[in-house]
């Protein structure tokens, strides 16, 4: 499984922007950019938790668990 960040959604709800985000927590714009499009490979809590404090939520609305689609197995794989 896949864990994906919502920040776009969040503020999508909110009425706000990146650059209101950027502004409020005093996070990169880069780094808010690389964490909507999946390229962060992790988040740190000092991040997550401006993200919650400018949104008013809680990280579990930050963060999500997305299910990946499987590629079909392969006859004969993991057969010795």
């Amino acid at each position: 499984m896949k864990i994906e960040i919502r920040v776009d959604e969040l503020l999508e709800q909110h009425g706000r922007t990146f650059y209101w985000l950027a502004k409020e927590t005093g996070i990169s714009h880069t780094t808010l950019w690389r964490l909507k499009k999946g390229k962060a490979l992790g988040i740190n809590f000092g991040t997550l938790e401006g993200i919650c404090q400018a949104l008013k939520c809680q990280p579990g609305d930050v963060l999500r668990l997305a299910d990946e689609k499987k590629a079909p197995r392969k006859r004969g794989a993991g057969k010795i």
